[in-house]
């Protein structure tokens, strides 16, 4: 049998159809994950954030996370010293929310907090810290990689 220019013309067109619907299937079993469920109620109080962390940026020093061996230690600047402290602590992981953590802060006197780091997965984490003392509100982003 020989293939004329209608053969060929059917071929491409049942070619490119299924190219067509294998990206469909493809694009619908893709996971994504938004940052926030609540995209656009955080996004109308996103300026309390700004606002926050203009406000740690004029402290003495940055919040820090490190880690020492099972434990991760958070410290707030000297200011916070003395004084108290409430606020939240969000353990976020941009490559899966099913490692992220959230948990209230709590430091003691010396402004520091610490958390067994065996309650996290390894991985790549941004704690966003969010604090209140001086009856003013700080925000914090601090990278940290918890091994």
């Amino acid at each position: 049998m020989t293939f004329n220019w209608g053969h060929k013309l059917t071929l491409g067109f049942i070619a490119f159809a299924g190219m067509i619907v294998y990206m469909v299937v493809q694009s619908m079993n893709t996971r994504y994950e938004l940052v926030s469920n609540e995209y656009y109620k955080d996004e109308l109080q996103y300026q309390q954030v700004i606002d926050g962390a203009s406000r740690a940026n004029q402290l003495s020093s940055k919040a820090t996370v490190t880690q020492q061996n099972d434990e991760l230690i958070i410290q707030l600047p000297a200011e916070m010293q003395q004084k108290t402290i409430t606020g939240s602590l969000w353990f976020y992981n941009a490559t899966d929310s099913k490692k992220d953590k959230k948990m209230a802060l709590q430091v003691n006197d010396h402004a520091t907090q610490i958390i067994d780091s065996r309650l996290f997965l390894p991985g790549n984490y941004t704690a966003k810290l969010s604090w209140a003392g001086n009856s003013e509100t700080y925000y914090s982003e601090v990278p940290v990689t918890i091994h």
